[in-house]
């Protein structure tokens, strides 16, 4: 990959910040958005700017074209059986939310078992422990081992023939961890329970083939792979979204409205009220082309070879903590740390001076931190347009941040 012409895509990343050039590691939280994708929602707002599916003037039948055309992209793009089963949401968190509401009230009776693990986002826990409440069912968590990946063993141990729902990040946020969601899909069907995988953290790094991994539901957002803010993606095996009811009811999902009651429009649409984000359908689209026209395959090997690189560097630091694997072949392009005696947000502060981007805090998971007995930690997270100066950047700047704090400014 040819980053400095890469970079070139993205005119965000040529800014000065606090006097020194932008370094931008937070990226787990949101990507930056390369001309493509910006010029893709620009294009349809000045030309084709009209609502979808029931006008039949010029500009909305081809709004509704494109739109459709940005939904077979992206069946395309994860490998979904037929595109009836790729849903547009407003991100993870919504899809999520949509299956813990339909599936559960669907899926789970009393005393049934909802699995998850200590590494989930809030958004894969807080929508099932609101189902667990509403369905009197039992949320269960799977262990983690010493080096922060998923116990397989502990895996095995909590699903069982009581397990309606396992419900499991692809990648973590914190840790960088990648799961074997294909073994754990595998061993959830076996017991009998679906599998829901929240791939927020997977899609934008690696190939993600839902087919192959078998899952039943997989939900992803658009702003952590290139793509707009307020767009994401729920793809759901037709058979389940067959049986589901949808969760949100107005325009564009009926059928017809009677006055006591109504039908849904068939899929996907029956799951999709009201206006779409068209424009963030579009941009997603663009995203999805601009990822597969360098391929996924190198962006993976490429992040994995910044963290071969990364990684020793950091663990040279005296009184860094690391979490995580490190092995880099286990892990996504996610560095989460801390400096001992430093808070992780003065930390974060003090990147930002040097023009280090990092994020500070909880993450989203505060479940996992308390697992790992610590309040917060700083984490650098990289991506296609970051490069080995940019890591150089972090380290250096991490040390000067250390020497103020241990020693004060020169």
């Amino acid at each position: 990959m040819n980053n400095q012409t890469r970079r070139q895509d993205f005119p965000i990343l040529d800014q000065i910040v606090n006097d020194e050039p932008l370094v931008y590691l937070d990226n787990a939280a949101t990507t930056q958005k390369p001309t493509v994708v910006l010029q893709a929602m620009d294009d349809y707002y000045q030309q084709n700017n009209a609502n979808v599916h029931r006008g039949v003037h010029t500009l909305a039948e081809r709004a509704t074209a494109q739109y459709e055309a940005a939904r077979e992209t992206t069946r395309a793009f994860i490998n979904a059986k037929e595109t009836a089963e790729v849903l547009f949401t407003r991100g993870a968190t919504t899809s999520l939310n949509w299956v813990a509401q339909s599936l559960g009230d669907l899926s789970v009776q009393p005393g049934d078992e909802i699995v998850i693990s200590y590494m989930e986002h809030h958004a894969n826990i807080v929508p099932w422990q609101q189902l667990a409440k509403r369905k009197q069912a039992t949320l269960k968590y799977i262990a983690l081992t010493a080096d922060g990946e998923l116990d397989l063993v502990d895996a095995k141990k909590q699903i069982t023939e009581k397990t309606a729902i396992v419900a499991l990040t692809h990648v973590s946020n914190v840790l960088g961890v990648v799961n074997p969601i294909k073994d754990l899909s595998a061993y959830a069907h076996e017991k009998g329970a679906v599998m829901v995988v929240d791939g927020a953290q997977a899609v934008p790094h690696m190939k993600v083939d839902v087919q192959d991994l078998d899952c039943d539901f997989y939900a992803f957002s658009g702003h952590k792979m290139c793509g707009p803010t307020g767009i994401g993606v729920l793809y759901g095996k037709r058979a389940w979204l067959e049986k589901m009811e949808p969760v949100e009811f107005g325009g564009e999902m009926i059928g017809f409205v009677h006055l006591q009651e109504s039908t849904w429009a068939s899929l996907p649409w029956k799951f999709e009220a009201g206006t779409p984000n068209m424009a963030g359908a579009i941009g997603l689209a663009a995203a999805i082309d601009y990822l597969e026209a360098i391929g996924l395959e190198e962006i993976h090997a490429y992040e994995t070879e910044l963290m071969a690189y990364l990684l020793p560097k950091m663990a040279a630091i005296e009184g860094l903590t690391i979490y995580g694997p490190k092995d880099p072949s286990k892990r996504a392009g996610v560095v989460a740390f801390n400096l001992d005696g430093i808070h992780p947000h003065d930390v974060a502060t003090a990147l930002d001076m040097e023009g280090v981007a990092v994020r500070a805090g909880h993450h989203c998971a505060q479940p996992l931190l308390k697992y790992l007995d610590v309040a917060a930690t700083a984490r650098a997270s990289f991506y296609l347009y970051n490069t080995k100066e940019d890591a150089d950047r972090l380290i250096a700047a991490l040390l000067a941040t250390k020497e103020f704090f241990n020693h004060g400014p020169l």
